[in-house]
């Protein structure tokens, strides 16, 4: 069975994100084991500096490498990433599976996003719009697409 962790920085606060991530948790339970990996957001002043800004990145960014299996294939979120449709996020994760990755990671960062060293750890940089979203709203956003590529795959319905 595929293997699908995301790896995210900081706690999802509003309580209808986390019941829409738990709906989405039981309705992969049967096409992934999927593993939700949540590390604490540094902390930065109220207006921080551009230094302060680029040492919490990096420091997220070590603690991110960290729970990163050796052989697995890794999305990482980014503004800068490419823009796929359902389909072709659907197409991107069966062909990986075709190619053998049985474990797939999904990287959001926190709200300055992600250090260089993770997006070079990617094999692939996705976007998920132009737009600007919360990265908490993000998770819930990328299970969606997650369990909607998934359903493609498998030739159901939910995908119109």
């Amino acid at each position: 069975m595929l293997s699908v962790t995301i790896i995210c920085i900081g706690k999802l606060k509003e309580k209808y994100l986390a019941e829409a991530v738990t709906e989405y948790r039981k309705r992969l339970t049967t096409l992934c084991k999927l593993n939700i990996i949540q590390l604490p957001a540094v902390s930065l002043s109220d207006n921080p500096k551009e230094s302060e800004i680029e040492a919490a990145i990096e420091t997220e960014g070590r603690k991110i490498l960290e729970k990163i299996p050796s052989s697995a294939f890794v999305f990482s979120l980014c503004i800068e990433g490419k823009e796929l449709s359902s389909q072709e996020l659907s197409r991107k994760i069966s062909d990986l599976m075709l190619q053998g990755n049985s474990s797939l990671v999904f990287i959001i960062g926190g709200s300055y996003g992600l250090s260089r060293a993770v997006k070079e750890r990617s094999g692939f940089r996705l976007s998920m719009s132009p737009m600007t979203f919360p990265h908490q709203l993000a998770r819930v956003m990328l299970l969606e697409q997650i369990y909607r590529a998934m359903q493609i795959e498998a030739g159901t319905k939910y995908h119109k």
